[in-house]
């Protein structure tokens, strides 16, 4: 009979298993290398541009500002060059005459969006007209915008609504200023101004300023909030878009407070149609305008695409209101 000491048996085996989360490591290493080897070899006749890196792609070379970084590299590789960011392929062009075949005789090839967290989340699963890929369902939203939404006839429609709010605001600048010189913060003003003036063509409703309806104070915070919010989200970076295995990991918790807005916003364009429907009499809306057009042809005129086309009108306002600063903020 031979007794073994069992500790000893057993120790070579402990010594091994904490290697086994690095060669895990490097297998999920090689296999994305792969993987993203394999997906540039299937683009051919690439533009010219900087020798790519495993996994991420040029994102070490980005520098601010963003714009002098792509003047230079565009000295280096031409006015047509290619970027890897990350798995995301970008070509830059700066030449006007290249930019002008791209948006005429290439812009069908060119009229895919990329796929993207806040699409799938805020963007109702990429079926808004800024973030779905050219299609048929894209035609139908671009059809319903310029026929429905923006023509002009709807556009001269709404012109009372845009003169009372300007007069709005000079009865509150003639007000501040009534008895002497004062100085006022006109940024907020506008911003005030130009979201009334679109909530009230889309619902018939003031949410900003001091000219709330009291029915209307709760709605209108709870609105104010949320758009606030899911401006700030949908203008985030999302470092997985660029890198798709942090998507394991959601650092930024990002996926999550997505999820969270977008539950909250939906549910606020639920109650808004909901109470939009309800009325006796129709009123000069665009939502009111839309869901009339449901009755007759509820297939394109879904409460989906209304919630998306309210979304993308939103958006479109913060974009006009505020000023331009998209600096790429990857690395931040």
């Amino acid at each position: 009979m031979h007794l073994y000491n069992l500790h000893v048996l057993k120790q070579p085996a402990m010594e091994t298993l904490p290697l086994f989360p690095y060669f895990l490591f490097f297998l999920l290493f090689l296999l994305i290398t792969f993987i993203l080897f394999f997906r540039r070899t299937k683009h051919k006749n690439l533009p010219p541009g900087p020798p790519p890196l495993p996994i991420i792609g040029n994102l070490n070379l980005l520098e601010r500002p963003l714009h002098r970084f792509l003047q230079r590299m565009s000295q280096t590789h031409g006015h047509v060059f290619s970027l890897w960011f990350g798995s995301r392929l970008a070509v830059v062009v700066s030449s006007p005459s290249a930019f002008q075949a791209c948006f005429t005789k290439n812009d069908v090839a060119l009229a895919n969006r990329p796929r993207s967290l806040s699409g799938k989340h805020i963007f109702y699963n990429y079926t808004t007209v800024g973030s779905c890929s050219y299609g048929e369902h894209w035609r139908n939203l671009r059809r319903i915008i310029a026929l429905d939404v923006l023509s002009t006839q709807r556009i001269h429609s709404f012109a009372g609504i845009r003169k009372d709010e300007t007069e709005r605001l000079l009865r509150t600048l003639a007000k501040a200023s009534c008895m002497e010189y004062t100085q006022v913060e006109l940024g907020s003003m506008f911003h005030d101004m130009t979201y009334n003036n679109m909530m009230r063509m889309i619902s018939g409703k003031r949410y900003y300023g001091k000219e709330i309806q009291a029915k209307d104070l709760e709605e209108a915070k709870e609105f104010r909030e949320t758009v606030a919010e899911l401006l700030q989200l949908a203008g985030v970076s999302n470092k997985a878009d660029y890198l798709p295995f942090l998507r394991w990991f959601d650092f930024q918790n990002l996926e999550k407070r997505l999820k969270s807005i977008n539950k909250r916003f939906d549910a606020f364009l639920d109650a808004l149609i909901h109470e939009q429907r309800s009325k006796k009499e129709r009123e000069n809306t665009m939502m009111d305008h839309l869901l009339y057009l449901q009755e007759s042809q509820p297939e394109y005129y879904t409460d989906q695409i209304i919630k998306g086309l309210v979304l993308v009108m939103i958006l479109t306002t913060t974009m006009i209101n505020s000023p331009f600063n998209n600096e790429f903020e990857f690395f931040s």
